[in-house]
């Protein structure tokens, strides 16, 4: 059997600090865009945590608001504050949560951005079910949830999403919420949703947690095999 996706090159990174990761996101960018420059195609995915613990304020207005804390209070817990030029709004990054950052050009795809956008959360929702948690998308709000943001366990946010596209090339990605410090919620509104809640694998699935490195490689098959045949997300004309 081939394996899926040999035109990906997937890196785990296990943890790495967001600023590395911001710097390696954009050299990989080049690489991709000098790839279709050459009439080739490469494509990239970064597998990771972010470790210290970060809190994301995109360039959206009124974003930084949604910061409940001071940077000084945010220090003192260990967490950095930084701006970055994802689309979204407000996100945290810590231990125990899995980054997803692809590195796609879209054009190779046959993908618009929304047709993107889905196929990540569709990773994300098919990953959460081989675990056992039913997970899905809601009508109001990017990103994937429990029980569609309404009802289940939860009801809450379990993966988000906060994506830049540059000349059709992909950065940033998606997180989902394996077992990290839910605590550090509490000092900001997550992606700007007030009166939402999040959740993780850990939190839904009882005493059967998963593993971190098992959701991780579960979700690089998922994503892979989706990759492989991203029809279903094509716009229809």
């Amino acid at each position: 059997m081939q394996p899926l996706s040999p035109w990906i090159e997937v890196r785990n990174l296990g943890s790495i600090e967001y600023a590395d990761a911001l710097a390696l996101q954009r050299s990989l960018h080049a690489e991709v865009l000098e790839a279709r420059e050459n009439g080739q195609n490469r494509a990239f995915l970064l597998l990771l945590q972010h470790d210290p613990p970060v809190i994301t304020v995109s360039r959206r207005p009124g974003a930084g608001g949604n910061v409940l804390v001071t940077d000084e209070i945010l220090a003192q817990k260990g967490i950095e504050r930084v701006e970055t030029d994802r689309g979204g709004d407000v996100t945290y990054h810590g231990p125990g949560q899995l980054v997803a950052y692809p590195i796609l050009d879209l054009n190779f795809l046959g993908l618009r951005i929304h047709g993107y956008i889905r196929m990540l959360e569709q990773a994300a929702i098919d990953t959460c079910g081989h675990f056992g948690v039913d997970a899905g998308r809601d009508a109001c709000a990017t990103g994937v949830w429990v029980g569609s943001g309404e009802s289940g366990p939860s009801g809450g946010k379990i993966a988000a999403l906060g994506v830049r596209v540059s000349r059709w090339i992909t950065m940033h990605g998606l997180s989902l919420n394996v077992c990290p410090d839910m605590s550090h919620y509490q000092y900001i509104v997550p992606c700007g949703l007030h009166d939402r809640a999040v959740t993780s694998l850990a939190r839904e699935s009882g005493e059967a947690v998963p593993k971190f490195e098992d959701v991780m490689r579960e979700f690089e098959s998922r994503f892979r095999a989706l990759a492989d045949d991203p029809s279903a997300f094509r716009e229809r004309r």
